[in-house]
């Protein structure tokens, strides 16, 4: 049952900072004559790069699709009221009202996140029934962050796969028990609904769309030219093993532990050759990293090793025993036995449940 939601919208009165274009309709013309008009929903308190961050790779896009004769993206930030709204941050954005839009001319809307997203859905009830009413009839709805729960409360979610902030999952799980919520994922596409993790994952998002719309080399070139140290797949983990040691307060080891991720083909990381790297005796090195990790060092590279395999199923063209062999695993039946000891799968199961 949804919550009925009263809708309270106050403008504030700051000076404002220019964001939105002028519209591009996409009643004529092919899809690559025209621009794709991308709609960034904002209202009171908004999580500022949640928006900046996809609305910077589509901009980014556009002038390498540009470059090659292709429409590109026309990005819009868009409100229930338009005018100035403030994100949570302090910055303040002029935007375009959404009563203005056909939605013949919106190719996808981006719905951002909040800190304070149960309040902001709470005071939303006219964005949720715009987009309700919107997303059958565009060709995306993404969300980034806790944006989810926008969708949520729209019903957009209901018996479909999708991700939110890990923490999070707890509150989503209890308010929308019919959505299939992925712990794991950074981001998840459903039909033409797209869900992201946390803050940056929305920027994986964007480049994933500029993937499907323009090809792989544009969007490579735009992470290239947005210094994104990679790629990531909707399937990697929200936080990495390298994340999670670091979290753990064990600075003596976090050189260790990215020697082991670039070395990980190596079917032998043998406790002695990890104790010499850190220039450690065998003994003392095995009993200070399980003090510090929680884990012995073979428990430890295992858990790289499985990371890495994760990331790489997500490509479905990849044989399962190639990745086997550049995980480290050895044979593709080493990896079976250690993929259903972690996730009670196999390699080939897995990728079945990510690509679905």
């Amino acid at each position: 049952m949804r919550q009925n939601m009263g809708m309270t919208y106050h403008r504030p009165i700051f000076p404002i900072l220019a964001m939105a274009l002028t519209p591009t309709p996409l009643a004529s013309g092919t899809i690559d004559d025209m621009p794709r008009n991308v709609l960034f929903v904002a209202y009171p308190d908004v999580s500022l790069l949640d928006l900046a961050g996809p609305q910077t790779v589509f901009w980014a896009a556009s002038n390498y699709a540009r470059a090659r004769g292709l429409a590109g993206y026309c990005c819009l930030t868009v409100s229930v009221s338009g005018g100035a709204v403030p994100s949570v941050e302090g910055t303040t954005m002029q935007t375009l009202a959404l009563e203005s839009f056909d939605t013949r001319m919106i190719d996808t809307v981006i719905v951002p996140g909040s800190p304070d997203i149960i309040r902001v859905a709470q005071n939303s009830a006219a964005l949720i029934d715009w987009l309700r009413t919107t997303s059958g009839k565009v060709r995306r709805v993404a969300s980034v962050c806790s944006g989810a729960f926008l969708l949520g409360y729209a019903g957009l979610l209901d018996g479909l796969r999708a991700t939110t902030h890990w923490a999070m999952h707890d509150r989503f799980r209890a308010l929308f028990p019919t959505v299939d919520l992925d712990p794991e994922a950074i981001f998840v596409q459903q039909r033409n609904l797209w869900t992201s993790a946390g803050v940056t994952t929305g920027i994986d998002l964007a480049l994933a769309m500029v993937e499907a719309d323009y090809g792989h080399e544009i969007a490579l070139n735009t992470a290239k030219e947005l210094a994104v140290f990679m790629k990531r797949p909707g399937a990697q983990p929200q936080l990495s093993e390298i994340l999670i040691t670091q979290s753990r307060q064990v600075p003596v080891f976090e050189s260790l532990h990215l020697w082991i991720v670039q070395n990980l083909s190596k079917e032998a990381l043998s406790v002695e050759q990890l104790a010499d790297y850190v220039g450690m005796s065998p003994r003392n090195f095995a009993r200070v990293y399980k003090q510090k990790t929680g884990r012995t060092p073979a428990k430890g590279v295992e858990h790289f090793r499985v990371e890495a395999a994760r990331r790489l199923l997500q490509d479905p063209h990849r044989p399962v025993d190639q990745i086997a062999q550049e995980c480290g695993f050895g044979t593709e039946e080493r990896m079976r036995v250690t993929f259903q000891r972690h996730f009670g799968l196999s390699p080939s199961e897995f990728r079945a449940r990510l690509i679905r």
